[in-house]
């Protein structure tokens, strides 16, 4: 028995007709697949059910990744591929894999042979990247920095060092309801001329992406990032301004 594929299959990173977006061969395998391992069903049946399928959403298998995958747990996860079946992965938002706890099962398909296959669909992070005007040969993504604002100032000089030594552009995220909270500790703790970039609402009608100096963003009205999906980015080189 030949064993069937496992797609990566990118999701929208807002409410946005899908053909904006995706390109039609994304489109076309997503409408055509049955099993699904997914970060959140909720969301994954949004998505879902935006394609146009020609099959009633019940009739897809959904199943939730959850918080840990152990050998037993991809065994079952990974039973249609095994069985001869294709897979689609999905994300919450974006890129399976990237931030993402898709990454695991990804992980475990290699480790039974299986064939992954990434398709074509936008990422927040490369999409920041592009447009910031920062360093893209040497970068470094971090994930969310600490909570608490200590601890959070700190990683903020550490990430502003690593950056100064090594010319690599830090990019980070931070759930929207703290976006303030993060550029108002941002602000407070860069050296002035490092440049910060701020991309949100990516790919949507009110996608914004500004890069300047902190001590700009210092002038600013912060308030308008707000629950907002962001991308942070930080670089300490001038050679651009």
């Amino acid at each position: 028995m030949t064993p069937g594929h496992v797609y990566l299959v990118p999701n929208l990173l807002g409410v946005v007709p899908p053909e904006h977006v995706l390109p039609q061969r994304t489109i076309a395998v997503a409408r055509e697949l049955v099993n699904w391992i997914v970060e959140t069903p909720k969301p994954a049946r949004a998505f879902l059910g935006s394609l146009g399928l020609a099959r009633p959403i019940a009739e897809l298998a959904i199943t939730p990744i959850g918080e840990a995958v152990d050998r037993a747990t991809a065994d079952a996860l990974l039973a249609p591929a095994l069985r001869g079946e294709d897979i689609g992965v999905l994300s919450d938002a974006g890129c399976p894999g990237v931030a993402d706890p898709g990454a695991t099962i990804v992980a475990a398909a290699h480790a039974r042979g299986l064939r992954v296959v990434p398709l074509v669909g936008p990422s927040s992070l490369l999409l920041a990247l592009m447009a910031s005007g920062m360093n893209g040969q040497r970068f470094a993504f971090l994930g969310y920095l600490p909570v608490k604002p200590d601890e959070r100032a700190v990683a903020l000089r550490r990430l502003e060092a690593d950056s100064r030594a090594s010319h690599c552009t830090q990019i980070f995220i931070e759930t929207p309801y703290r976006n303030v909270a993060m550029l108002t500790s941002l602000v407070q703790t860069l050296a002035h001329d490092t440049r910060l970039c701020i991309a949100v609402d990516l790919t949507l009608a009110s996608e914004s992406v500004a890069t300047r100096p902190v001590r700009e963003w210092q002038r600013m009205d912060l308030g308008i990032y707000a629950k907002r999906p962001a991308i942070f980015l930080v670089d300490t080189s001038s050679e651009r301004q």
